[in-house]
């Protein structure tokens, strides 16, 4: 019988990636999203079939964070995340033979701005403003479920770095145009991690059943802003990079309709948990990482 892995919020670039790979492993993935085709999370009976007998189900699903934080795009943000996982968890505890594991998608920014240490598991310190509050009441309404047969793992994710997505298509159209210099003041930390790392942390976690709780996905070695765009240009071949202050970021944000804090957070978050565990990053650096994605 084929084992079948389940991604809620599956249709975005990170979920594609992970579909992909797992059908490359001979796994029956199954999507779902409010997209025709797919399971739809408020189908509760739906979910409910297309769970059981499932090895694993990873949920992606939220509106994406890149917008303008007015009241209706923060209520979708909340909203997204919060429902889709109560009622996943309402579909799991129903279930006769529920997923062995589900992992939750938590993200790094539930941490303070932090410019002075590492942000671990055990000894970071959580942050505050609507970000913060969406990601721990996220947690919070993930581990609120006690569910006996079905492991609970938070994966408080980095920025994700790829070929088709995330982050660097933006930063790289910033470098062509000759503005890839720091981005405010350029000592904030970017805290990242390599899609193929998340997907191999994922086959890490289901085959170490013992572990359970938080974890951060990111890589073992942050960089500052300023590293980050000079590894871009370097890698990149683009010698001239204008630096952009905090107050054009500020304008720019709004005519592009996101916040400046995907920039100017310093997010500085290490791995301690899977490090102790034993995982082995395949892209421990960011510039193997970015040789990687900007290859062809």
């Amino acid at each position: 019988m084929t084992k079948k892995i389940i991604i809620a919020g599956g249709t975005g670039f990170v979920g594609k990636y992970l579909s992909d790979k797992f059908i490359s492993l001979g796994y029956e993935v199954h999507i779902i999203s409010r997209q025709a085709g797919h399971t739809n999370w408020q189908n509760l009976t739906a979910l409910i079939k297309v769970l059981e007998n499932a090895e694993m189900l990873i949920n992606l699903a939220g509106k994406s964070v890149d917008c303008r934080y007015n009241k209706k795009n923060k209520k979708e943000i909340y909203d997204s995340r919060i429902n889709t996982t109560n009622r996943l968890g309402e579909a799991i505890f129903l279930c006769k033979n529920p997923p062995k594991l589900w992992i939750n998608s938590s993200t790094a920014t539930i941490y303070r701005h932090a410019e002075d240490r590492a942000m671990t598991e055990d000894k970071g310190e959580i942050g505050s403003g609507f970000s913060v509050n969406v990601a721990t009441n996220w947690e919070k309404s993930f581990f609120g479920f006690n569910l006996k047969d079905t492991r609970q793992i938070a994966l408080r994710m980095a920025i994700v770095l790829g070929k088709d997505g995330g982050v660097i298509k933006p930063l790289k159209s910033l470098v062509t145009l000759g503005l890839g210099g720091t981005q405010g003041k350029g000592n904030q930390m970017f805290s990242w991690i390599h899609i193929e790392d998340l997907f191999n942390i994922i086959i890490f976690l289901q085959q170490k059943k013992s572990l359970t709780g938080v974890f951060n996905a990111s890589s073992p070695n942050p960089v500052s802003n300023k590293t980050l765009m000079q590894l871009l240009r370097w890698n990149m071949k683009v010698k001239i990079g204008l630096p952009v202050s905090e107050w054009m970021l500020r304008i720019g944000a709004v005519i592009i309709k996101t916040e400046t804090e995907l920039i100017l957070k310093s997010r500085w978050v290490v791995p301690e948990r899977l490090l102790s565990a034993g995982y082995k990053f395949k892209y421990d650096t960011l510039n193997n990482s970015v040789k990687d994605i900007l290859e062809n």
